[in-house]
């Protein structure tokens, strides 16, 4: 008997619905069906006389009409109805279950309705100029801790975001670099879990004692910064609810802690949170919100292993199989996603679509659906000329993130005289916190050992100084000690030092978005800062190309007499 794939699919949802697990297999591929994951037998399937011992024995479709019932994870037999008996090629195969890759896309055809529930999106517009937390129904005792922090007014994407997340929606959160995004879902959170939550009828009965959320950053830097950030609102009593883990600290002493303190919160590098969740000792079965900050960079090809066991473990009931037939959007609808960067290209919506459940796109006064927005599609050439590209759009989420109050220049300089251009450019704009950026990490030692011969205090900073050393440099450029950061690309993202009034790029950066990475770590929460690219004349072409994609004036300039000197381009050309 032939079927055709309307009725396989009829067959496939009545069986769904009685929680049972088969493979489609011989004449018709999968693939044709859009299922949501490889479905099969989880023990003994009886059919008729004919017992399939083998778990991974598969059912084709011409006994298919003739199944009644599977048994899914007890051993009991089915009852015979009628049908041919399974073919012996059929009982021969064996097919391994599909498993959902790091990029996949849940077919949500296939799905009961019962399992997918569209939540309705609230949007109160006033609430985007709110002028205290107040307005947007944070809990008194939280209101009360921020005070004290001096934290009255919200800034404009942490008034869009804040009642949307209070509102149990899955957000993709995209602002300029230094904008408060961080706090933007900090705070909706704190208002759910801690001791800062508003209060509920459940709170005397409330035994979760687990992991409630977890967020996930791509450096150290980022990760410890928001520790403190989680720090400074609970307070030093509490602050034993939020767990670092990341690498290049001690793991047996994160551990440790896991144990003794039981975190509510837990922020980490991919690799540190997945080594450790493997290990048993770190459970996020419970958890309750998932925050990949920095979503962009976390989607790189170096964390792909980490992150899937990431998005497979979090927010997972420890009872539910990972073949369940409902697939991953089941085990997503028991966390709240939310995915944050200054920059959101094409990537980032397509995984926010696979990874979360009718998310939204927030930004500064505007909140809307993410179905709503158009994905481009790679295309392989002219991808200058097509307006729908990937690499505009990439472009255009570099201009973005860009701080408004920013000003741009570039100065020609030999190489060897670079360090003198940047100390020369240093006193023009009489800049007391000034952040230097290379490429590489061997140079940054000479850098500063010039500057300080020359009587300018400055430090390094780059991956292969320990946790305790690059904390140390991180607090004593932020007290004061040191005038100049020289770093390398580690603190292009996240790095929050809200003093630093200039930013200067020894080194050209890769690309239009290293530039509006690195260009943001000055002018953050409103004031002003300036970017200085100290480049060769050879390489002013990357400049003025690097200028024409981020639609900003990048001008010619040149210190002279401790005076910044503003030069036309015609000038200079």
């Amino acid at each position: 008997m032939r079927l055709t794939v309307g009725q396989v699919h009829r067959h496939v949802l009545a069986l769904a619905s009685s929680r049972s697990c088969f493979v489609l297999s011989d004449n018709l591929p999968l693939r044709m069906l859009s299922l949501p994951r490889a479905v099969r037998f989880h023990q003994t399937a009886w059919l008729g006389t004919e017992t399939v011992q083998d778990k991974s024995a598969s059912l084709t479709l011409a006994s298919l009409e003739g199944q009644n019932k599977v048994e899914y994870g007890k051993k009991e037999k089915a009852t015979r109805i009628g049908g041919p008996k399974p073919s012996s090629r059929a009982s021969a195969l064996k097919v391994k279950p599909k498993v959902s890759s790091f990029n996949s896309k849940p077919a949500k055809s296939t799905l009961p309705k019962s399992a997918v529930v569209k939540k309705t999106l609230k949007i109160d517009e006033s609430l985007f100029s709110a002028k205290s937390f107040e307005e947007l129904g944070l809990p008194p005792l939280l209101i009360d801790r921020l005070n004290k922090e001096g934290l009255s007014t919200p800034t404009e994407v942490q008034s869009a975001a804040i009642p949307i997340i209070s509102q149990k929606h899955d957000a993709v959160i995209q602002s300029y670099t230094g904008s408060g995004k961080t706090l933007a879902y900090l705070l909706p959170i704190l208002s759910e879990i801690g001791p800062l939550k508003r209060p509920t009828e459940q709170d005397g009965s409330d035994k979760r004692s687990g992991v409630e959320a977890v967020i996930v950053a791509p450096s150290r830097e980022l990760g410890m910064q928001i520790v403190r950030e989680v720090e400074k609102i609970l307070g030093p009593n509490d602050k034993r609810l939020v767990q670092q883990l990341v690498g290049g600290a001690n793991r047996s002493r994160q551990e440790e802690a896991l144990k003794k303190n039981k975190p509510l919160i837990v922020v980490g590098t991919p690799g540190r949170i997945s080594e450790i969740s493997a290990g048993g000792k770190l459970h996020t079965h419970g958890c309750r919100f998932l925050v990949l900050d920095e979503v962009d960079q976390l989607l790189s090809f170096n964390y792909r292993e980490d992150m899937h066991r990431i998005l497979e473990h979090v927010g997972r009931k420890s009872g539910t199989s990972s073949r369940d037939i409902l697939g991953p959007l089941a085990r997503r609808s028991e966390r709240q996603t939310i995915l944050v960067s200054a920059t959101i290209p094409f990537s980032v919506i397509r995984a926010a679509r696979s990874w979360g459940h009718d998310p939204v796109l927030v930004r500064a006064m505007s909140v809307v659906p993410l179905d709503s927005i158009t994905v481009p599609r790679p295309v392989l050439s002219q991808t200058d000329a097509n307006p729908n590209s990937p690499s505009n759009s990439v472009n255009q989420a570099a201009v973005d993130s860009l701080p408004p109050s920013l000003e741009h220049y570039y100065c020609i300089s030999k190489a060897q005289h670079k360090v003198d251009t940047l100390r020369r450019c240093i006193h023009a704009l009489e800049a007391q916190t000034v952040i230097a950026f290379m490429n590489n990490t061997k140079p940054l030692k000479d850098v500063v050992f010039k500057l300080e011969a020359r009587g300018m205090k400055a430090t390094e900073l780059h991956g292969d100084l320990g946790k305790l050393a690059r904390s140390t440099v991180l607090k004593k450029f932020k007290d004061g000690e040191f005038r100049v950061l020289v770093t390398n690309e580690l603190s292009a993202r996240g790095l929050d030092v809200p003093e630093c009034d200039l930013v200067i790029n020894l080194d050209l950066p890769t690309d239009s978005t290293h530039y509006a990475h690195r260009a943001g770590r000055t002018g953050r929460l409103g004031r002003k800062g300036t970017v200085v690219t100290i480049c060769e004349e050879t390489e002013t072409f990357v400049v003025r190309k690097m200028r024409k994609q981020l639609a900003v004036p990048i001008k010619p300039c040149e210190f002279t007499e401790g005076k910044l000197l503003v030069h036309n381009e015609e000038d200079v050309e």
